[in-house]
Order: C-alpha cells, then structure tokens, then sequence
C-alpha cells in the first residue's frame, strides 16, 4: 500500500505541475491574442459568449478531462485561454488531477507487477505477448496507411 500512495503523491504532482503549467500556458496565449491583430475576431458577441459559458461550465469539463485519453491538455489550455477563474479551475485540477493520479497508481503498477511476474516466471510466454503486441501495432498502422493511400488515391482519380 506504500508504493501505492508513494506513486499516487509523486504522480498526483506532476499533474498539477503539467495541467496548471499547461493552464498558464492557455491563459498567456490567450492574453497575447487580445493583443493581437486578431482581436477584433475574438471580442465579437459569439466568441465572448462561448468564453462566459466556458468560464462558468468548464470546471467538470476540466475535472472529466483528466479521465480521458487526448482530451486533457486541451481541455486545460483551452480553460486558460478562455480565462476560466482560478476559484472554478483550481478545484477542478485538484480533483481531476487526484482521480488521474490513483487511476495510473493502481492500474500502472498492477500491470507492471503483472509483466514482472510473468516475464520472471514464464520468459518465453512474456516475450511472445510483447512481440505479439508489437506486431499486431505494426499491423494496424501499415493498414491505416495504406487506407488512407487508397482513399487519397480515390479522391484524385473523382478529380480528373
């Protein structure tokens, strides 16, 4: 249970430093672009009325985003550029942020003691799931590309 709660701390700070940092991020780049040329593009009723739900409603957008997979950095730079208050973001970050840690805790290290004990105990079963797990990744990505070589193929022969 030490390595669990010793894992979950360590984690549990490097998201707060990556989604806060990310957040700040947000928010500079943000105030850089109402100084910017694009100013006028980004005071207009429409936009400043996504910013107001945002400032008011992202905080569970936040919090939810830390349970997803490519979502989070979005969804932190996206609440600083958007200039959502610190009192909505900051309970957000610590909640999302704790859930984020003790998910990768128990999971990481669970699958980690499952890998040491089967490569300790059965080498050749562990070094076959691996390759297996390699290959069957290679396969996907050499058919995704070649799809998309197909379907690019497609569009430029309906040019012509």
């Amino acid at each position: 249970m030490d390595k669990i709660a010793l894992t979950a701390g360590a984690l549990y700070v490097i998201v707060l430093l990556r989604a806060g940092g990310t957040f700040a991020v947000g928010w500079l780049a943000g105030a850089g672009a109402r100084r910017s040329r694009f100013a006028g593009r980004i005071s207009s009723p429409k936009f400043l009325r996504a910013e107001r739900a945002i400032q008011r409603w992202g905080a569970p957008v936040v919090a939810v985003s830390f349970l997803t997979v490519g979502f989070q950095t979005a969804a932190n730079f996206l609440a600083g550029s958007m200039r959502m208050p610190l009192p909505r973001y900051l309970p957000a970050l610590f909640l999302g942020g704790a859930a984020w840690a003790l998910i990768y805790a128990t999971a990481g290290l669970g699958v980690l003691e499952v890998l040491r004990r089967l490569f300790a105990e059965q080498t050749a079963l562990g070094v076959s799931a691996v390759a297996g797990l390699l290959l069957a990744a290679c396969g996907v990505v050499v058919y995704r590309r070649r799809r998309a070589t197909v379907s690019s193929g497609d569009t430029a022969a309906e040019e012509s």
